[in-house]
């Protein structure tokens, strides 16, 4: 059974920079968002964050032989098809329940299998402790419940809405795609409603038992060595000083990863600065301040966001 870190959230609240740090970590291997895999990867042969095509990667070439006897034995159709019938947001509700009808939980069960067929080799071939999925899927981790092969502990993460909102309004290339498609983009009220719904999502996943640790994308670039520790802790891989060696004063250096799929800075090796975003403050109109604050005051409010952005000044 594979112990599964999963980074849950909506996109841009920071997961990647996570991912990044948990993967420096001895006996953590990162794999980026498995979501993604099956087409991006699996079919497209984008490019893996080591920069080789997923094809030509050492590391997924043998994933690949350990968890299906090749990547060419798997089914993409067949994923889609599980994918569009268990893993949507719509779905959340039902796979939130106590129990599922029989016909429904086995489709749930074969998704998930996919899934956990790709942690157990992955830990293997790589002899970590812990793999690291930052596919922030609110509806893939309420599937991931439902595995009887995946030890699955949720890392919540949490960032203010409105620096979520400003960060979806801005154009960013897909390196994985030689600049030929971009990111997706969302205007900020359709982010604020997202925004809602994926984080109240995993509010309820830990109400179903599973273990969830919510961490606040600015509180943990304060001190990101006593966060990483937290979350080494939380992964049942506690970090020392010399693990941790890696992390400076308001930078961390990379070396190379292999994640799958994900926001443009897996491809990053060398060093990293770090520090808060909080452009949105300056740059996000006020009207559109005013929305996202107003569709995500009581959740906001609940996180520890200061609604007036002069108090988040201060904060910063």
């Amino acid at each position: 059974m594979a112990r599964v870190l999963y980074l849950g959230g909506l996109g841009r609240s920071g997961t990647t920079l996570v991912e990044r740090l948990l993967g420096e970590l001895p006996s953590v291997c990162a794999l980026g968002e498995i979501v993604h895999l099956w087409q991006r990867d699996i079919r497209d042969d984008e490019r893996c964050g080591c920069g080789a095509r997923f094809s030509a990667c050492t590391f997924w070439k043998r994933v690949g032989q350990v968890a299906f006897g090749g990547w060419t034995n798997v089914d993409v159709d067949r994923v889609h098809a599980l994918r569009d019938v268990v893993e949507r947001t719509r779905h959340i509700p039902r796979l939130a329940g106590a129990n599922l009808p029989d016909a429904q939980r086995a489709d749930v069960r074969e998704y998930a299998g996919y899934y956990a067929k790709v942690y157990a080799a992955a830990a293997e071939v790589s002899g970590a402790a812990v793999v690291v999925d930052s596919s922030k899927h609110s509806a893939l981790a309420h599937v991931l419940r439902w595995a009887d092969d995946v030890d699955l502990r949720v890392v919540h993460v949490v960032r203010d809405a409105r620096g979520v909102a400003y960060s979806w309004t801005k154009t960013v290339s897909r390196p994985e795609t030689d600049g030929s498609d971009e990111m997706t983009r969302y205007s900020p009220g359709r982010s604020a409603l997202l925004w809602n719904a994926h984080n109240a999502a995993f509010g309820l996943l830990s109400r179903r038992g599973v273990p969830v640790r919510r961490i606040r994308y600015e509180q943990f670039l304060t001190d990101p060595r006593a966060a990483l520790r937290e979350l080494a802790d939380y992964a049942g891989v506690p970090a020392g000083d010399d693990d941790l060696a890696f992390l400076g004063d308001g930078y961390a250096d990379l070396g190379v990863g292999h994640s799958a799929a994900g926001n443009p800075m897996r491809f990053t090796v060398g060093r990293l600065p770090m520090r808060r975003d909080d452009a949105w403050m300056r740059s996000l109109p006020s009207g559109q301040r005013r929305l996202v604050g107003a569709v995500c005051a009581p959740m906001l409010r609940a996180y520890g966001y200061p609604l007036n952005p002069a108090e988040v000044s201060q904060e910063a």
